[in-house]
Parts: C-alpha cells; structure tokens; sequence
C-alpha cells in the first residue's frame, strides 16, 4: 500500500512538472506565421481609363504577422508591423487589409489632386504631353533575422514623381520579442557609446572603400566625416550590426545606399552586459 501510494504521488508531481513546463513553453513560444497581401495596381491620374495617359505603377507587398503567443500579443505585433510599414499611426488599429486599402486610397487621392496641374502644363506645352506625372512607387517589407528572442526587418520604400530621378531609402525595425518593444542604439549600448561607436563605423567605411585614413573617405564620395555617426537605422543578426544610410544621408544620390555591418566581437567594449546584444546574440 505504501509503495503504491508513493508511486501514485511520483506520477502526479511528474504530470504537474509536465503540465508547468508546457505552460512555461507556451508563454515563452516564439513561432510567429506570416501572410502578405500583395497589390500591383495602375492608378491613373485622370478620369479617362486610357494607358496612354499619365498613371501611377504601384507596387505594395505587405507581410505581417497572423499567429504569435496569443492574441494580445499578436495584436501588439501586427501594431508594430503596420505602424513601420504604412508611416502612420493612423493605421494601428486597422486590420492588415484595412490599411493596406487606406493606404492605397490616400495615395490615390493625393496622386489625383494633380490632374488640374496637368491640364495646365499640358496647355502651356501647347498640347505636349508632359511626361513627368507618370509616377511609380514601390513598398515592401521583409523578414532579415529571427530567433526565439528577437526579430529584425527592412521597409524598402522607392518612388518616382517627376524630376531627374527617383528615390529610396531602407528603414530597420529590430523587435525584442519578450517585451514586444522596439530596439534604439541605447538599449544596445552603454551611456557613452556615440563617440566610440561612431570611430568604429568610420573605421569599417574605411575597410569597405579601401582608405587608409578618415578623410580619404572624401575622395570616395563622402559628404564630410562629421556626418558618420550612429543613426539608429539598424538592424541585428547572429554576428553584426548592420547599419543603412540613405541616399543623401552622407554620401550623393549616385552611391546609393550605404551599408556597414561591424562585427559583434568589435563591440564588446561599449555594449550593454544585460542588453539584447549581449543577452541573445553575443557568442
């Protein structure tokens, strides 16, 4: 009788280890499904459905998350995806197709407005068309790392409304995945980090171009070596930082965006010892 009544309590404290052990996996999941709506779309400035005419190739693919943890959780995540992909925290509290709608219409309406400019420049060039209200835009968003703590993405916006050339530009968004809050430079670094970390960019530019001091930099292109400095636009994988600077950030529109990853292990004098960097990536 003693020796099954022991059992009988083994059994049960080893279903509640099991049971509490679930649970714990459970609060802690990371698995997060995404969908995408994607929209390809001529809008066209004028009444008139004619593909002669001036019109706007738009391009929208938006992938966000439909399943993670659970729904408070999720509804937080899906906040954090639609406020970085669409600009505006008007959009939050939208459904994923709600706002990519909202999103398509506000432009639509704003690319319409300037049908009356055209009809006044068309008059001006004594019946010419004018080619420069044929507009494209381009925004997309993609997953570039992920682990059981933290998610880093890119938006890639590009567009082109009139004028020599287009433009684009790239903006990260790092996620801690415990707290469902977003990541800056100083929940990364120690107070003091700026001075540090800006020689530590500067010095991998240097790599990367091949100049064997700062300001050879310049006869690469560069503006000047006081616009280098950390600015918050980066994004985490297992290794490297990887910061993006935009067209005219610090370099001419002809060299694009600049990219720079500085590796961890360069790192370790300026980085936080309980934060993200340290607590989920740093080997």
């Amino acid at each position: 009788m003693q020796i099954t009544t022991k059992f009988s309590i083994l059994i049960l404290l080893t279903g509640i280890m099991l049971v509490s052990c679930n649970e714990r996996r459970g609060a802690k999941s990371s698995r997060i499904d995404f969908d995408s709506i994607v929209v390809s779309r001529h809008i066209p400035l004028l009444q008139e459905n004619d593909t002669t005419l001036p019109y706007a190739d738009v391009n929208v693919s938006f992938t966000y998350p439909v399943k993670f943890r659970d729904s408070e959780s999720l509804a937080r995540l899906q906040q954090i995806f639609q406020g970085t992909f669409f600009g505006d925290s008007n959009y939050d509290a939208l459904l994923p197709q709600e706002a990519v709608d909202q999103y398509l219409k506000e432009y639509t309406e704003r690319y319409q407005s300037l049908s009356n400019y055209y009809y006044e420049d068309k008059t001006r060039l004594e019946g010419k068309m004018p080619s420069w209200y044929w507009y494209i835009m381009n925004n997309s968003n993609k997953i570039l790392y992920r682990n059981d703590s933290l998610l880093s993405y890119a938006v890639e916006y590009s567009d082109y409304e009139g004028g020599a050339h287009g433009s684009s530009r790239i903006t990260y968004t790092n996620i801690d995945l415990n707290g469902l809050v977003t990541l800056s430079e100083e929940d990364l670094f120690v107070p003091g980090y700026f001075k540090p970390l800006t020689e530590k960019i500067v010095a991998q530019l240097m790599k990367n171009y091949d100049a064997p001091v700062p300001d050879s930099l310049l006869m690469r292109g560069f503006f000047t070596i006081e616009d280098i400095v950390p600015n918050n636009n980066f994004w985490l994988d297992g290794e490297n930082i990887h910061y993006s600077y935009n067209q005219y950030e610090i370099a001419p529109f002809a060299m694009g965006i600049i990219d720079v990853s500085v590796p961890y292990t360069e790192l370790s004098d300026i980085l936080l010892p309980d934060g993200v960097i340290s607590k989920y990536l740093k080997k």
